[in-house]
């Protein structure tokens, strides 16, 4: 994607500084509306959808007049996962779906992504198109040419009923004992519906977003919440979605963390098992080790893309596969949706729980984990991330580490596609020297940013 305006996942940032301004928000909405009127879309509409930050009345507003100046329909979601944008996209026959989500990040950040007409991820030439229309002064369409805005009715209903049936209809999860957390996100409302109405006993916790809270010490990025409630109330599984409920982990009964590797393991060998697998499993560079090695000795294909899902879901698309993901949660199941989703993969993990009689300790007992140590180092805004990983401090400090690790381990060196930040990444056999390696490139990092 451009780099001007998109990044890895679409434009995010500061809300109040660029380009999450409002006048760039609305410059945006006009810059998408009029990409899709020239290509002849003018009198469908786009589907807008936020999570549950303060901003997003800000954005949902400013977009949407944008979309109008530009003679596009808008039809109002409200609050509504990412996955569930998604899928009304597709459904509703809609010419393009807008998220209005920072994902993980806090309520200060906000940003914005778009999905096709069959909503996957925008293709790479309309994003140019957009971005190379950023630069035009904006106009407005005649008013008889002006596009309408309505509230699109029943969409959590309608994603509701989609996520329930993505699990065998026969299927009754009323033995099953969970807790959810919600992240007081775009989730607090659908997902605890979702499991409630397929039977499960379900206690929701982080599920009464007021605009600030969101992913603030609960959801997929703080599971202390959660572990603390499974093992207070006996839970079966601990479910922890993010701010906008495209990613997922999870908590066995014994207050274990249950990643987004592991949770692939489970799904791939039930699907192997099912005879519904089709082909291999698509992680990341950031992938664990022992997710290789487990699917290898179950004879099932393996490859890893960049980190960001829609690097995964090109793999996917390219190797006619249905089954990829990431460590942080995001899993994607092409033979069910275009994204990834969070409460369908959870469904997914319970159905196999329910289907082998094995807890989800039980399930994730054939995958080792090797030790792996991620840092964030912070850089100055405006600095270069390339030019801190391949300046000669950092390479010869990867070489050494490396040679230290030999074949059993990994080391990745990765820029945030979100923040000023680089992730370093050691993997190895033995947790101690995985954890002084990781503190002897980390200030290799720290002293080529300085």
């Amino acid at each position: 994607m451009s780099e001007s305006l998109f990044g890895t996942d679409g434009v995010r940032g500061r809300v109040g500084s660029e380009p999450i301004t409002p006048d760039t928000v609305l410059k945006l909405g006009w810059a998408a509306g009029s990409v899709f009127a020239e290509a002849g879309l003018s009198g469908d509409k786009v589907l807008i959808g936020k999570d549950t930050r303060v901003s997003g009345y800000m954005m949902e507003s400013a977009l949407e007049a944008g979309f109008s100046a530009a003679g596009i329909n808008v039809s109002l979601l409200g609050p509504m996962p990412t996955p569930g944008i998604a899928y009304l996209t597709r459904t509703a026959r809609a010419c393009a779906g807008v998220v209005i989500s920072a994902s993980h990040n806090p309520y200060y950040d906000n940003g914005i992504k778009i999905f096709s007409s069959e909503g996957a991820k925008l293709q790479d030439e309309l994003v140019e198109k957009i971005d190379a229309k950023m630069s035009e002064s904006m106009t407005c369409v005649p008013s008889e040419q002006l596009g309408k805005a309505e509230r699109f009715s029943d969409a959590p209903g309608r994603y509701i009923e989609y996520c329930k049936n993505t699990i065998d209809g026969a299927l009754n999860l009323s033995g099953l004992k969970v807790v959810l957390d919600c992240a007081n996100g775009a989730g607090y409302d659908i997902a605890p519906h979702v499991l409630t109405e397929l039977g499960a006993d379900v206690t929701p916790i982080a599920n009464q977003p007021d605009g600030f809270n969101i992913n603030r010490e609960c959801g997929s990025t703080h599971l202390s919440l959660l572990k603390q409630h499974v093992m207070e109330s006996g839970a079966d599984i601990g479910i922890a979605l993010d701010g906008d409920a495209d990613r997922v982990l999870l908590v066995d009964s014994k207050g274990e963390e249950v990643d987004g590797d592991s949770i692939l393991f489970v799904l791939a060998n039930q699907r192997k098992r099912d005879g519904r697998l089709s082909g291999g499993v698509v992680g990341t560079v950031m992938s664990n080790l022992g997710l290789e090695l487990a699917l290898k000795d179950m004879s099932i294909p393996f490859l890893r893309s960049k980190v960001g899902d829609r690097y995964v879901h090109g793999i996917l698309k390219e190797k006619n596969w249905v089954l990829g993901g990431e460590a942080s949660g995001h899993i994607i199941c092409l033979d069910k949706g275009t994204t990834g989703d969070g409460i369908v993969a959870a469904l997914e993990v319970m159905e196999t729980m329910l289907k082998t009689g094995q807890s989800l300790r039980e399930l994730t007992k054939g995958m080792a984990i090797y030790p792996q140590k991620m840092v964030n180092v912070s850089f100055a805004p405006g600095g270069s991330s390339k030019a801190i990983v391949a300046s000669d401090t950092v390479r010869d400090a990867v070489v050494k580490v490396e040679a230290m690790l030999g074949k059993a381990g990994r080391v990745v060196l990765r820029p945030s596609g979100t923040e000023p930040v680089i992730r370093v990444m050691v993997e190895g056999e033995q947790r101690c020297e995985v954890d002084s390696l990781t503190h002897e490139l980390v200030e290799a990092v720290k002293l080529a940013a300085s």
